[in-house]
């Protein structure tokens, strides 16, 4: 088994949080979400992140994107605090969230739009990022005749467009059913080879994120903190066989143990 990232000591980390912790205002002394968090993340690296529901993963997705502040602690990315969006993050949410009167080369295109590169430049990253995510022949085609499936591939396309060195995914296959999502798991993970991004996802499949990662953040009940940093060694390209090996089982194991005990 490999690694898929070298950690030699002359590599920084591309994502640096440290002791991070967000209570958020409800009116009756405050909702404790995050608790003194604390980790990095590698050039190259596909992290994900599982917990029970109400941890604080979507919280801690949003914060390291710059979209929510912390109350306390820090988030760098690349030695630089994380106070607000940036070029360098792609971010894809649970729902694809496009357009419904764009077609699916026009929402891919939006980020081009707003950053006033030339038409034809538009056009041309926003065809590679078609043929990238395998939707090839819908390039005019409106949101309401994709499949769920297609407009996740869509929002992955328009959250790559502007090359991010950091690509966000806060439960991207939730609402998808069981082989649609095992399908798109694999196609990310094509993506994820070809591009070489920086990829942290949030997930509550167990499953998904030992297919996926290199590594598994899990969370504890709220005030979520960091109960476990798992690294998985599954030599890469990774073949769908690998959730059927006994290592496979062994981690899954621990992982399901790890967050009944919160």
């Amino acid at each position: 088994m490999t690694l898929a990232v070298d950690q030699s000591i002359d590599v920084q980390p591309v994502i640096q949080v440290r002791d991070l912790s967000a209570i958020f205002s409800n009116g009756n002394g405050g909702l404790h979400v995050l608790d003194h968090i604390s980790f990095d993340i590698w050039p190259r690296q596909f992290v994900c992140i599982l917990g029970p529901s109400g941890s604080g993963k979507s919280t801690l997705l949003r914060i390291l994107a710059g979209l929510l502040q912390a109350t306390s602690g820090d988030v760098l990315m690349d030695g630089e605090p994380v106070l607000a969006p940036r070029h360098g993050i792609g971010f894809v949410f649970q729902k694809a969230n496009l357009m419904p009167w764009r077609t699916v080369l026009d929402n891919i295109t939006l980020p081009l739009e707003i950053m006033k590169k030339p038409r034809a430049v538009q056009l041309q990253q926003a065809q590679e990022m078609v043929e990238l995510v395998g939707l090839l022949g819908f390039e005019n085609s409106l949101p309401r005749d994709l499949s769920g499936g297609m407009a996740q591939r869509v929002a992955i396309a328009r959250a790559l467009i502007h090359d991010p060195e950091v690509l966000l995914l806060d439960e991207p296959f939730g609402a998808l059913d069981a082989l649609t999502r095992e399908r798109m798991a694999s196609e990310l993970l094509s993506i994820w080879q070809r591009r070489q991004k920086t990829v942290v996802m949030v997930t509550h499949s167990i499953s998904e994120a030992l297919f996926l990662a290199d590594r598994v953040l899990v969370l504890s009940q709220r005030p979520g903190r960091l109960n476990l940093d798992l690294r998985v060694n599954f030599e890469r390209p990774r073949q769908e066989n690998v959730r059927y090996t006994p290592e496979f089982g062994q981690l899954a194991r621990q992982l399901r143990a790890t967050i009944g005990e919160n």
